[in-house]
């Protein structure tokens, strides 16, 4: 093979925004060989190309013009796409979460391990972006035994026609969840591949605060890890302006990722050695104030997809594995599951427990979702970094 045939199943936002990049040779050594939707009207551009259509992605799957799929449905039919294309021969990645749920995603993963020549990828495109690449290194060699993780990110803000322009968003039957398994994938895939997995939660979040919906769309969470540091979550899509500020303490100092700017505030000795050490009560470490530089990627999707065709092509190492996207949705599904219950629950969760729960929200919802045609919008206003 010396070109990957690629094929996209879901043409809502981000579906569209993936064809755009491809229709423009943005990626070397892949071509955009055809589209699935349900939705006809969304297929009638792409056929004035020229490229393949199909109203069922099992077709699509089945035809033989597509070498891998990337899949960008509503949430609970990631699972069942991703196990089909698999299953088909399909090098596979799968648009955030990796499933609505825990269970899903074991059941993704197990039919992944049984077909291990075919990549299988997730998009998790802020592992490449370079802020985050140099959190990551300071947490690793500069800012000692992590003590404290606090990320506040409220700047989601959305209003009434957001959650009225799609039937499947913001219920539990279409989505599974709110502002944590939607909006805050990405920064709950950050927070554990920077800090690892906490070892227990307890979530607080309030179902329909600031919108008519059925699942949280206000969140605070608290979070501990094994080695006694912890943490707070915030998120909220009804808050405006609303802020993103995520900040890392460890022994060697403390660093704070805001407004595009890195600062990290270094002790000039570790504070635990410095506490045991000082004969003065009220002393503290010297502290030297950096800015960290970084650049920005001007299309991190791009990029990632970029390496699922490499990956493809030249077996180069995957930067997001599919397997990866574990860790976000499980931290999606314990903090919400936690404030259900009303009780702290230890990690790893119990998916059974998790996907009972939600089975029951599904069968007793009797919220009434209203859609109405909202306005065409730039779409990549709303990623975050």
């Amino acid at each position: 093979m010396s070109k990957v045939r690629l094929g996209i199943v879901g043409l809502g936002n981000i579906g569209k925004f993936h064809t755009g990049y491809l229709l423009e040779g943005k990626i070397s050594r892949c071509e955009l060989a055809a589209v699935s939707d349900a939705y006809a009207p969304s297929l009638e551009a792409f056929k004035a190309k020229g490229i393949p259509t199909f109203d069922k992605c099992e077709d699509m799957i089945r035809s033989g013009k597509i070498d891998a799929i990337v899949v960008a449905t509503p949430h609970f039919l990631h699972t069942t796409i991703g196990i089909d294309a698999l299953q088909n021969g399909l090098h596979t990645m799968i648009e955030k979460p990796i499933s609505a749920q825990k269970a899903d995603a074991e059941r993704l993963f197990a039919v992944a391990k049984e077909h291990p020549k075919q990549v299988f990828a997730g998009m998790f495109q802020m592992r490449v972006e370079p802020r985050y690449i140099k959190l990551r290194d300071l947490i690793a060699k500069e800012l000692g035994k992590l003590v404290r993780v606090n990320w506040i990110i409220t700047d989601w803000f959305r209003t009434e026609a957001y959650y009225a322009s799609g039937g499947w968003r913001a219920t539990w039957k279409g989505e599974g969840g709110g502002v944590l398994l939607n909006q805050c994938l990405h920064q709950l895939d950050m927070l554990q591949w920077l800090c690892g997995m906490p070892s227990k939660v307890r979530g607080f979040c309030q179902l329909g605060q600031f919108h008519d919906i059925e699942v949280e769309d206000s969140v605070t969470c608290y979070l501990e890890w094994g080695n006694g540091a912890t943490g707070v979550f915030i998120s909220s899509t009804g808050e405006a302006p609303g802020t993103n500020r995520f900040e890392l303490i460890g022994t060697r100092g403390k660093v704070v990722l805001e407004n595009n700017k890195l600062s990290f505030t270094r002790n000039d000795a570790d504070m635990i050695e410095f506490s045991k050490t000082s004969k003065s009560g009220f002393a503290k470490p010297e502290v030297w104030n950096i800015d960290i530089p970084f650049d920005t990627v001007g299309n991190a999707h791009a990029v990632l997809m970029q390496n699922f065709v490499d990956a493809i092509l030249d077996d180069t190492p995957l930067l997001a594995p599919g397997y990866d996207g574990m860790g976000s949705v499980e931290l999606a599904n314990v903090l919400l599951y936690s404030s259900l219950i009303n009780q702290t629950v230890d990690l790893p969760m119990d998916s059974k427990a998790w996907e009972t729960k939600l089975n029951e929200l599904i069968a007793n919802s009797k919220h009434e979702k209203k859609v109405v045609q909202t306005q065409t919008e730039d779409f990549t206003k709303s990623f975050r970094k």
